[in-house]
């Protein structure tokens, strides 16, 4: 997701190949490995399980983990490599997964949530005012937006850092940010650069 040493023969972020190609060398140094201890938390804290959308999942290791908290889930990525991945670690919640284009991809139910988990730092920045404008859309008042967010000054990418100010202008006209917590864990590509954040449709 950063420096590219494997001579991949895309380097757009937007075209599903550019995934593809990495998840099928193993080249996936954004990938947790599994599932962050601050959704964890999260989860615990909720009163009831919520329905949720995983955008860009990739390999997918919350949808199975929050399936079995009695959440809906459901995870989407427009890489066949990632959803094949991420359909063989769902196990027995693997039709959950779906080869989905995030700006047309529409819900069966209302969304209480959308998952962040490097998602908008995999878009260039041009992309980053439709990306928040899809969540809007998603999220009626009151749901939240909630999950991690990549603060650097990157000019090449992904991932593609940002800085609080542009996040909040980003998001400020459509949501409150109601949390903002410090990120123990993280994996070398985001460490001590990382946040938890939610932030809650207006």
């Amino acid at each position: 997701m950063a420096a590219d040493p494997h001579g991949f023969s895309s380097r757009d972020p937007l075209s599903p190949q550019f995934w593809d190609e990495r998840f099928a060398r193993g080249f996936t140094p954004w990938d947790q490995g599994g599932v962050p201890a601050a959704l964890r938390r999260f989860v615990a804290a909720q009163a009831r399980p919520l329905t949720v959308l995983i955008p860009g999942c990739g390999s997918g290791y919350e949808l199975a983990w929050l399936m079995e908290q009695g959440w809906d889930a459901t995870a989407i990525d427009f890489a066949p490599g990632a959803v094949a991945q991420a359909k063989q670690g769902a196990g027995k919640w693997s039709e959950r997964v779906l080869e989905a284009d995030f700006f047309a991809w529409q819900p069966a139910q209302a969304l209480d949530m959308v998952y962040e988990r490097a998602f908008l730092c995999a878009m260039p920045p041009a992309m980053w005012p439709r990306v928040a404008a899809r969540w809007a859309e998603l999220l009626a008042p009151g749901a939240l937006l909630a999950g991690f967010f990549f603060f650097d000054s990157t000019p090449k990418g992904p991932p593609f850092g940002i800085d609080r100010t542009r996040l909040d202008a980003l998001l400020g006209g459509q949501f409150d940010c109601i949390e903002d917590a410090a990120v123990d864990g993280s994996i070398p590509i985001f460490v001590g650069k990382e946040r938890w954040m939610v932030w809650r449709r207006r």
